[in-house]
């Protein structure tokens, strides 16, 4: 019996998983899902944004919070009505605490098939230095 309980809380947990949005008075915000790799001196983060492209997506930083904000322009065709639909249509946004090991003069983002790729390389690490002292 216990068993069939953690299935159910591992079904209820991905139903309340679902559906991350929050809602607006004109439409949905979504917070987009990601993937983030990490190499020795660089940090990939990529965030679904479908319906997106480069010209709907800002990225803003602002000290250690990193913002995506991407705006979707829904597309039905016209003279049709919509009778059913299971693909919600709406905005992301979501945001990000990033480390000082991030040499933010140097984040790059691109956009293909919406998806958004952010490339953070990492600041080189301070390295020790001898500092010579002198007589006054």
């Amino acid at each position: 019996m216990k068993e069939d309980t953690n299935k159910t809380d591992i079904v209820k947990q991905e139903e309340k998983n679902q559906d991350l949005a929050e809602r607006t008075r004109e439409s949905r915000v979504y917070i987009p899902k990601v993937d983030i790799y990490e190499k020795d001196d660089v940090i990939y983060l990529l965030a679904d944004i479908p319906g997106s492209d480069e010209n709907m997506v800002e990225v803003t930083l602002d000290k250690n919070v990193l913002t995506i904000d991407a705006r979707v322009k829904p597309e039905r065709p016209e003279d049709y009505s919509l009778n059913y639909a299971e693909y919600g249509i709406g905005d992301f946004r979501r945001r990000f605490n990033i480390s000082d090991e991030i040499d933010r003069e140097k984040i790059s983002a691109t956009v293909k098939n919406g998806v958004l790729t952010l490339t953070m390389p990492k600041s080189a690490p301070a390295a020790s230095r001898k500092i010579s002292v002198q007589a006054v």
